[in-house]
């Protein structure tokens, strides 16, 4: 039983371990602020449209936020004609 429990505990600890990889560029990234996101509308953006930006669904209220608040991060780039109204 002892055994199954630790194997068990080895394996989800390679699986975190390996999911939570990041690049170089990606933790100078994070190292330079203070948060993860610059705020909850960045958070929001970034969930709904992935790590690599495929399919990025834009309105003109986030790029304004990213503006404003400084997003870091992936810049997920789209043609004027891609942004959605809000």
């Amino acid at each position: 039983m002892q055994t199954g429990t630790r194997g068990m505990t080895m394996l989800v600890g390679i699986g975190l371990l390996a999911s939570a990889c990041a690049t170089s560029e990606e933790w100078a990234e994070w190292r330079s602020h203070t948060t993860h996101f610059a705020s909850g509308q960045h958070a929001t953006f970034s969930m709904a449209n992935h790590r690599d930006g495929s399919n990025p669904r834009v309105t003109r209220t986030d790029v304004v936020a990213a503006r404003t608040d400084s997003w870091w991060g992936k810049a997920i780039t789209v043609n004027p004609d891609q942004i959605l109204q809000n």
